[in-house]
Formats: C-alpha cells, sequence, structure tokens
C-alpha cells in the first residue's frame, strides 16, 4: 500500500469517527432534550402557578414584539367586551327599533342592537314593556354611556351611583356604572321598584327622576311617554316619525305589588340629564 493510500485510508477512518460521534452527540442532545420537555411539562403540571407566569411573561414578550412592529399593542380579547351585536341577528321586531334608535339619536346600529336585545331581556324577566326602558334610556342619556349629570346621575340610565352603588356589587363595583349593560340593568331594576311603589308607570317615572315629593316634574314623564309611544309604534312595524307624534298607543299596567309609601327620592329614584 503506498503512502497516498495509506492517508485516504486516515481520513476515511478519521471521518468516519466525526461522524460516529456528531450522531452520538446529537442522538444524546435530543435525548437531553426530551428529557428537559418532559420534565418541564410535569412541573407545569404539578405548578399551575408556574404555567400562568409562563403564559403572562410570552404574552407580554408578545405584546411588546407587536409594539415594535406595528406601533401599537394587541388585545385578543377586545371584541369580548363589546357592546356590540349585528341588527341583522335580532328578531325583526328588535332589528326595527335598533335601526330607528340607531338613525335617530346618531348612534351605530351595532352597539344599539345590543342595548335593545338586553332591555328586551330585562323586560321580560321583570314583565317591563322594553320599548319603556329604552324611551327612559333615550330621554336619560340620548345613548351616551358616559353621561353624567350634575347632580352625579351616569351612563345610559342616569343612575346616581352613590346612592345605589350595592346594586353594583355584584358587576364588580361602583365603576361598571360605565358599562353600559352593567348600567342599564341596575337602571332597569331602580325603575322597576320606582313604578311597583307608585303603581303607575307616570307615576314611577316621577320617582325615578327624583320628582315623588314635588308638584311637578319638569315634563320629565311627558317626554319619556312620547318616547315610549313612537317606539311601541316602531315595534308594531307602523311607520313613525322621529320627532312626530304618536297616538293610540296602550300604556301597560305596573307590575302587580302593594303599594308602598312614598319615600324621599334621593333613596328611591335617579336624577335626569338637566
Amino acid at each position: 500500500m503506498t503512502a497516498s493510500d495509506n492517508m485516504i485510508s486516515s481520513l476515511r477512518q478519521a471521518l468516519a469517527a466525526v461522524t460516529k460521534g456528531f450522531f452520538q452527540l446529537t442522538h444524546n442532545s435530543f435525548a437531553l432534550i426530551g428529557l428537559a420537555v418532559l420534565f418541564t411539562a410535569m412541573a407545569l403540571v404539578a405548578r399551575p402557578e408556574l404555567r400562568q407566569i409562563g403564559e403572562i411573561k410570552l404574552f407580554s414578550w408578545l405584546q411588546e414584539r407587536q409594539l415594535d412592529v406595528s406601533g401599537m399593542v394587541t388585545d385578543l380579547v377586545a371584541i369580548d367586551r363589546a357592546t356590540a351585536t349585528d341588527p341583522k341577528e335580532l328578531p325583526k321586531q328588535q332589528a326595527a327599533v335598533a335601526f330607528w334608535l340607531s338613525k335617530k339619536y346618531r348612534v351605530a346600529p351595532e352597539p344599539i342592537s345590543a342595548l335593545v336585545s338586553e332591555a328586551y331581556e330585562s323586560g321580560a324577566r321583570l314583565k317591563m314593556d322594553p320599548t319603556l326602558i329604552l324611551a327612559v334610556m333615550a330621554v336619560e342619556s340620548g345613548f351616551n354611556p358616559f353621561a353624567q349629570s350634575s347632580m352625579g346621575a351616569q351612563g345610559l340610565m342616569q343612575v346616581v351611583t352613590k346612592v345605589h352603588s350595592d346594586k353594583y356589587q355584584s358587576f364588580g363595583g361602583q365603576f361598571a356604572a360605565f358599562d353600559p349593560l352593567a348600567n342599564l340593568r341596575v337602571g332597569v331594576k331602580v325603575l322597576h321598584d320606582c313604578i311597583r311603589m307608585a303603581g303607575s308607570v307616570e307615576g314611577g317615572l316621577k320617582y325615578y327622576v327624583g320628582a315623588a315629593n314635588t308638584e311637578t316634574d319638569g315634563g320629565y314623564a311627558s317626554k319619556v311617554m312620547a318616547e315610549y309611544a313612537r317606539l311601541q309604534q316602531v315595534a308594531h312595524g307602523r311607520s313613525t316619525p322621529q320627532n312626530g307624534s304618536a297616538t293610540n298607543v296602550a300604556v301597560p299596567p305596573a307590575p302587580e305589588a302593594a303599594q308602598a309609601p312614598a319615600a324621599t327620592p334621593a333613596k328611591t329614584a335617579t336624577l335626569a340629564l338637566g
């Protein structure tokens, strides 16, 4: 065997040894990685708080990366907080009411649709006409969920938050007054109590506006009843001008309940805007 043959043979042996060593090292590395993944998974299962911390850190890193790329932070759960419903998914009657209110008050139909749907659900639970609820909302805030009066009445239904703070506890606290659905549900409960106390819708509205012990409510009940009548016509499929008069609309009786004696308005009612 010549010197060159010996050199080639040596190179082949050296290459074979390197290749074998590489595969052994790779195999062992994969085995170590597999064991590391296994132990990590076991630790995360046994210690859920570690998994939560890891998820938070990962989400934080992803948000930072998104901020670097797009200049704004992505909020993947924002859609879950949005108060909006496709009006096409509503029953025909509710959709008609939603579109009519959207046009009159210059509010997008999607959030109005969510409020209309909730008003119908709340009305069904408490045996109240949902169009009355929407009429109160319209007169009180014009469907502005962030409205506030000089007397501290807040949100869609202009509930006096300090007076009715206990009713917001199940929604997380008094700041829920600015959550449209929470404010609507609390306002409906207050309105229902006022009607029961007064024994009539008109009387309940006087309580609701805080005028139970005064001679006049400043025309508040008349405004609500006029809007209530228009909304009932819309709900029944009649062509109704947004600012026109509506007649021949029956007012539902107050819920059956024993009439309670008049109480101080600040304890039982909310205050209207202006």
